[in-house]
């Protein structure tokens, strides 16, 4: 939380089992393992969620214009050749957009979240390398038609944790001309982590004045210290939300991890703090619903589009072939937390079909749940308005 704005009393809390380690070290890439804890902790360790709640909400703040609402788009042939195809997934982002707005042209459609002046960050999620990231072809769709709306390219910022992963996915200046493609994690031409005074390029761009902190902490080696940035109790917000942009699309991919899915809150809180191994032993599902109640996040996201044209229902969040499938689908809300509960429908279906689950965990929608007691959307499917288009 901002240095100043309120003080945290921190509480005493009894003693924790330990779960399993935080960091999995994988060619090119640390994926930090995101499958809840199977052990429940007697007590969690305290954050300062609690200075999060405090600040007054705002029209733009989550669940947005349209809490409890999920459009579901799909296409069977959304995939050629075992790509994502352009011209199909256009359409399914520009059908998501008129269903879910009503408006009588994709431009206003478009208008009710976004404004020409806004400086508006497309949150992509590359973490699991070529064979599972938000693919091009979305944030292409997505990109022509803001264009189309009247949004100059130089204001998107397209943006995760880890920038060199971006870049090797593909989101590249070659690849998205005239846009900023940025992250706090990141390198020089030399493939270094660390400037000439040996200091992450990094700290400059994490902002100490929004952090999340949480009363438990990890050290890294020194291989592991640039994917986190900083040791301790604090988790940092990247200056991309806190400064650099007004709005934020959020547009993750469709992945489980473990018994449960990685999607809008998810890629919003890793995708957006530091230090985030330390949480993902003890504090996964708490970090992923309460990262998002902070003003950066919360006030900013105006929309979430999933991409599910292709994702995985095991092995997630990296990247195993034997479990990556053609679901064909997009899904798009203003509501995180219905979104990702619909998401998380479409998985553990997927899942339950292929024998690799039985039942369901009890963990599974903590997040989701804690989320909806924050106010941040709809996490009862009985209450969650889904409406599935076949265009295809």
């Amino acid at each position: 939380m901002k240095h100043g704005s309120y003080h945290l009393h921190r509480r005493d809390f009894l003693r924790y089992i330990t779960a399993a380690g935080a960091t999995t070290l994988m060619p090119g890439h640390i994926l930090e393992s995101a499958e809840p804890p199977g052990v429940l902790f007697a007590d969690k360790p305290a954050t300062n969620i609690g200075d999060a709640l405090k600040v007054p909400r705002t029209t733009d703040s989550m669940p947005g214009r349209y809490p409890g609402r999920v459009i579901e788009a799909y296409h069977g042939k959304a995939v050629v050749n075992g790509k994502p195809d352009l011209s199909a997934v256009q359409s399914m982002v520009e059908r998501c957009m008129l269903e879910l707005t009503g408006a009588p042209s994709l431009k206003e459609a478009w208008l009710q979240f976004v404004a020409p002046q806004d400086i508006i960050g497309l949150k992509v999620n590359p973490v699991a390398g070529k064979l599972l990231s938000t693919s091009l072809e979305i944030v292409k769709a997505v990109v022509a038609q803001l264009e189309a709306a009247g949004i100059p390219r130089k204001n998107l910022v397209i943006w995760d944790r880890r920038e060199f992963e971006m870049h090797e996915v593909g989101f590249t200046r070659e690849n998205f001309p005239g846009i900023r493609i940025t992250g706090p994690e990141c390198k020089d031409e030399n493939g270094s982590f660390y400037n000439a005074e040996s200091k992450l390029y990094g700290e400059t761009r994490i902002d100490k004045d929004w952090y999340f902190w949480a009363d438990c902490e990890d050290s890294y080696d020194e291989e592991t210290l640039p994917y986190m940035i900083n040791e301790g109790k604090y988790s940092y917000f990247s200056k991309v939300v806190t400064g650099e942009v007004t709005k934020i699309i959020n547009i993750p991919i469709l992945k489980n991890a473990g018994p449960t899915v990685t999607l809008c809150l998810k890629n919003l809180a890793y995708g957006s703090i530091t230090n985030t191994a330390r949480l993902h032993k003890q504090l996964w599902s708490e970090t992923t619903a309460q990262v998002p109640c902070f003003p950066p996040l919360r006030d900013k996201v105006v929309l979430n589009i999933v991409d599910c044209v292709i994702g995985c229902y095991q092995g997630g969040p990296g990247a195993n072939p034997r479990f990556i499938t053609a679901f064909n689908t997009i899904l798009a809300g203003t509501d995180p937390v219905a979104v990702d509960r619909v998401g998380y429908d479409i998985v553990i279906k997927k899942r339950f079909d292929e024998q690799v689950q039985k039942k369901e965990s009890p963990r599974a929608l903590v997040f989701a749940n804690l989320a909806e007691s924050y106010k941040l959307g709809v996490a009862a499917l009985d209450k969650i308005e889904r409406s599935r288009l076949v265009l295809g």
